[in-house]
């Protein structure tokens, strides 16, 4: 199955205090100081549903602290140039072990393994679900806005952690 993947965009509100400059440069926050570290993501591919869409887009938190449960923007750690997006679901030694939402979406921590914490960009804080093409009725275009924008959280969904996770397979909970 295809792989969920943002693609970052440049007119970013970035370049928080946080991190050393290079840090910030890897994240694509540039130089500069005392600016909030927030981007905008498009998601591409299936491996997150059903809380990620194809065509979601994503208001993204770059250093910021990640817990167990958050979706994180990071590198692919098999292929650098590409950014993706998954649950972190636990820490082990070297960094995180991140899975997708869907369970016959690979790749993921299953794949790849531990992501080192230095390939961890961003976490995810809420996502916007455009509005489909075609005719609306008064009811769509309500449930539409009741739910377009949501917190990208497993807290503030109240969902459990992904099975994988329970079973123990997914690393160790923070």
């Amino acid at each position: 199955m295809p792989e969920t993947k943002v693609r970052c965009h440049s007119g970013r509100v970035t370049a928080g205090g946080r991190g050393t400059a290079n840090e910030r440069e890897d994240a694509g926050m540039g130089g500069r100081e005392g600016m909030i570290p927030l981007g905008l993501a498009d998601v591409t591919g299936p491996s997150m549903v059903p809380t990620l869409r194809h065509g979601d887009r994503l208001l993204v938190r770059y250093a910021a602290r990640v817990r167990a449960g958050d979706v994180v923007v990071l590198r692919h750690p098999l292929q650098q140039d590409l950014l993706i997006v998954k649950r972190a679901v636990g820490r082990r030694d070297g960094g995180w072990w991140v899975l997708s939402d869907n369970p016959f979406a690979e790749p993921d921590s299953r794949v790849f393994g531990v992501v080192p914490d230095d390939l961890v960009l961003a976490r995810v804080l809420w996502r916007f679900r455009p509005r489909g093409t075609g005719a609306r009725s008064a009811l769509a275009s309500l449930t539409w806005a009741a739910f377009a924008l949501r917190p990208v959280s497993v807290r503030a969904r109240g969902r459990a952690l992904a099975p994988d996770f329970r079973a123990g397979t997914g690393g160790e909970a923070s």
